[in-house]
């Protein structure tokens, strides 16, 4: 086996762990004002998908939606969770996270790193919004309405503000967190690779 596709299952197998673990326990949220909260969940999604490509980025999806399904079937918190019982809502949205954050970091590459990371943190953010709140809304339609005491003609309205307030705060988290993970990893590959041209040398 190439010694990239060891390191692409070591990465993966890694950030996968890592997303459990978030999906799982009260890790994966920061606290925002009015006793709400911002989900991070995503973020080792999109730092795979940048670190190793789309296909390591939806293989760690894979593993958050599934996780998240889990969650929600044994032990939902809020009213909403039993709604990602349903794959097509927390498993499927979270398979496109991967190939959205590379894209955005492979069209900005070529330039400053942390701010192709910066864009991948944050373009893989607002597709996870927007995919998750685009499948609630045609999978639960009634279910929403009910839960947020609107009609259903309303709901796109009730969905958009949703995905300006928080998703935007979380994308701009997600940026700030994919570029210094990204700029760190780097930079450690950096190092790694002159002391090993040094040690060649002596």
């Amino acid at each position: 086996m190439e010694r990239s596709n060891v390191r692409r299952i070591v990465v993966s197998g890694a950030l996968g762990a890592v997303s459990a673990v978030m999906a799982i326990t009260p890790l994966g949220y920061l606290p925002w004002f009015g006793g709400a909260s911002l989900t991070i969940m995503h973020i080792p999604v999109i730092i795979a998908a940048v670190l190793e490509g789309p296909i390591a980025g939806s293989a760690v999806g894979l593993i958050f939606g599934v996780t998240s399904l889990v969650k929600a079937a044994t032990a939902p918190v809020g009213p909403l969770d039993p709604l990602f019982v349903n794959p097509l809502v927390s498993v499927l949205p979270r398979l496109a996270i991967g190939f959205a954050a590379w894209g955005a970091f492979k069209l900005f590459r070529g330039r400053f790193l942390p701010l192709a990371a910066g864009v991948a943190g944050a373009v893989g953010s607002i597709a996870n919004t927007a995919l998750v709140l685009l499948a609630l809304g045609l999978t639960a339609s009634a279910q929403l309405s009910g839960a947020f005491g609107v009609e259903v003609s309303a709901l796109p309205a009730v969905l958009a503000t949703l995905a300006l307030s928080n998703g935007l705060v979380e994308a701009a988290a997600a940026a700030v967190f994919t570029s210094s993970v990204i700029g760190a990893w780097k930079g450690i590959e950096t190092a790694r690779g002159r002391s090993k041209l040094s040690g060649e040398g002596r």
